[in-house]
């Protein structure tokens, strides 16, 4: 049966072989050390090639690899580059970024981004590095400014706009009985935001450097205990009246980080704004509570 050890053996002799590929990495949690790889994680890998549409228009170099089940594209969470998303025999995910090899030059000539250096700060496995690029990538000195960076007051206030906005969208939308659009708003659109404000709180509560990670990853680790007991509430079934209760305490919850947020940095947000939204609100969904 095709393992992850596999995998990476047969991706290993594949980027030395093909002439195209110049530097190939691994990285992600079979990379590094802090919450490392278990039986769950996939595999990311990062290649940096030349004519970089041959790899993007065409799977067949994955099916050279091993036997493929499923594969596709998207982009990069970055949105800068293209990633083929893999499923190998076995249900085996790998995750492939597809760069252009003079992305290593500019990197080097520039200086690593944040998000880059955050990467290598995690941890990272060269499969390939024919003309020692990555070797000095990796050797250069790391940023000192955290890949977090604190909002400006002007994009806390809106984004808690966006967010008491949206409650009251999602209200309306579920008055209308649409429930697939209110859903969207409530666990998508306000989910996202909510994500935000618990960055947010983590680091104004404990410090800076606090390590949130990155879009939600072991948010039950890093984020507060309260608010992480009551997320099981502030999701919904497809049904009028709990998606009213679980956006209810979508709002209370995000009301009580807000503040203390907001409190600890001293930013002054719309709040009267905010509370004849959240009156509104929550007046639309009173009859879906009965």
């Amino acid at each position: 049966m095709l393992t992850y050890t596999d995998l990476i053996d047969q991706f290993t002799n594949w980027t030395h072989a093909e002439e195209a590929v110049r530097a190939a990495l691994i990285l992600g949690s079979r990379a590094r050390q802090d919450h490392p790889a278990d039986e769950w994680s996939d595999l990311d890998m990062v290649i940096f090639v030349l004519h970089p549409e041959r790899f993007i228009r065409s799977a067949d170099w994955v099916a050279s690899i091993a036997p493929v089940w499923l594969t596709f594209l998207e982009p990069t969470a970055d949105g800068r580059s293209w990633e083929r998303r893999v499923l190998f025999e076995g249900g085996l995910d790998v995750d492939i970024a597809i760069d252009p090899a003079e992305l290593l030059d500019g990197l080097l000539e520039q200086g690593l981004p944040p998000d880059i250096a955050d990467t290598i700060r995690r941890g990272v496995r060269v499969m390939v590095d024919k003309e020692g690029k990555l070797a000095r990538l990796q050797a250069l000195p790391l940023p000192s400014t955290p890949f977090y960076k604190k909002p400006t007051l002007a994009e806390f206030v809106n984004a808690t706009s966006d967010f008491w906005y949206h409650t009251l969208w999602s209200a309306k939308h579920l008055r209308r009985g649409e429930l697939w659009w209110a859903k969207s708003g409530s666990d998508m659109h306000l989910k996202n935001l909510l994500k935000d404000m618990l960055e947010w709180h983590a680091r104004a509560t404990q410090g800076e450097r606090f390590d949130t990670w990155l879009r939600g990853r072991f948010l039950e680790e890093w984020a507060d205990p309260r608010a992480v007991e009551q997320l099981p509430n502030a999701f919904a079934h497809y049904d009028a009246g709990d998606m009213a209760r679980s956006l209810q305490v979508t709002m209370d919850l995000y009301r009580w980080l807000e503040d203390e947020t907001s409190e600890r940095w001293e930013y002054s947000t719309s709040r009267q704004g905010e509370q004849a939204t959240a009156r509104k609100t929550a007046e639309l969904l009173q009859p879906l509570l009965k």
